[in-house]
């Protein structure tokens, strides 16, 4: 599915999720108020905080369609970040408003008076709303849109706090107990669990999540199995908005590949992902010893003592500097490794006492992606 598809697929699986919970929240206020019911007024509530955040998807969806720009060359994808942050809080305004109500109605409980007819209505609400999150989460798969995955399962979700209700109506009915302030509390706690999750997803997408396992080795296998590419190390991701990622890795060549070889390996390595991923790699260069050059054993040496040592994940971007004397790699470290100045001199001081003659430094790398 292109771009142009899968926003025209959202906003129109948005406008069926705002027709319903509108229509649906209309049918519940007037059953909760007939019924003096705050926990089917409540869950009305809900239904509006639900169409409110479906306005706000589509809106946002169609700001971070817009072109790039001068500003933004990118592109504005980063809008549906902001939207889904914005959609969090209304949630989680909605269920603290709530909790506010339910603790009200349980300190001063009010007779709730149920009908046939009313029972009826919620029956069909609970229906409507299977449906629409049946509806909804399958457009989210189809669209590959986690915005309206959530949606649906939030939908299916809201059918089983209106069951609940339900239920609580037929106890009252049944035994003339009344539940009505204790589910409006059940439910608004359920309101801000979900509003509080949806923020924090929303949060590590704003600062920046690790790249999708799978996405990651998929491309690192594509580049290995590219001619001429003995590596593959460094593969940064950027999310500029869904389906929106820029990047960039490094390539291991021999160090005897030609300036030209270079050139021809890089915009392969760049066409490929573009090509495949729709990502905008850049891509970086590091020279390893052939065989047939002195530096090669040493190259070995150096990195087959340093791969076992605790915190090293992985040892690369061997380059020596004959004027200074003075040998580089990388080395990525764990997220474990607390006291990184201690670790780093260590590391030094290993490697150092196997080449004697020659200062290395040892250049830290961040654990960006799966190795």
């Amino acid at each position: 599915m292109d771009a142009s598809e899968r926003n025209r697929t959202i906003v129109r699986t948005g406008i069926v999720g705002i027709v319903t919970n509108v229509a649906l929240a209309l049918l519940k206020a007037a059953v909760g108020l007939a019924s003096s019911s705050v926990a089917i007024v409540l869950d009305a509530v809900n239904n509006l905080s639900d169409a409110a955040s479906s306005v706000i998807t589509i809106c946002g969806v169609r700001l971070a369609s817009k072109r790039p720009d001068r500003e933004h060359p990118l592109g504005y994808g980063r809008v549906e970040y902001l939207t889904a942050a914005i959609i969090s809080v209304i949630i989680l305004a909605a269920g603290v408003s709530s909790l506010v109500e339910s603790v009200k109605r349980i300190a001063n409980p009010v007779a709730s008076v149920y009908t046939l007819p009313s029972l009826l209505i919620i029956l069909v609400t609970v229906a409507a709303k299977i449906a629409l999150g049946l509806y909804t989460r399958g457009k989210g798969a189809k669209a590959d849109s986690e915005a309206l995955k959530a949606s649906g399962s939030d939908a299916l979700f809201d059918s089983v706090i209106t069951a609940v209700t339900l239920a609580g109506a037929l106890v009252t009915l049944r035994w003339g107990v009344s539940l009505d302030g204790w589910l409006g509390l059940l439910i608004s706690l359920i309101i801000i669990r979900a509003g509080l999750g949806s923020l924090r997803d929303t949060l590590d997408d704003i600062l920046g999540r690790r790249a999708d396992s799978d996405l990651i080795h998929g491309i690192k296998s594509d580049v290995a199995a590219i001619p001429g590419v003995l590596g593959v190390y460094d593969l940064l991701l950027d999310s500029y908005g869904p389906e929106r990622l820029a990047g960039s890795l490094h390539i291991e060549v021999a160090d005897d590949t030609s300036a030209s070889e270079i050139d021809r390996l890089t915009r392969t390595v760049t066409g490929t992902i573009y090509r495949k991923y729709g990502i905008y790699l850049t891509c970086g260069i590091y020279a390893v010893p052939t065989p047939s050059s002195p530096w090669h054993d040493v190259y070995e040496r150096l990195r087959d003592a340093l791969t076992g040592e605790e915190g090293v994940l992985q040892v690369h971007g061997f380059h020596v500097d004959e004027d200074t004397r003075t040998i580089y790699f990388d080395v990525v470290r764990s997220f474990d490794v607390r006291d990184v100045r201690s670790w780093l001199e260590g590391l030094n001081e290993k490697a150092g006492a196997l080449v004697p003659g020659y200062r290395v430094c040892i250049i830290e790398d961040v654990d960006l992606s799966d190795i």
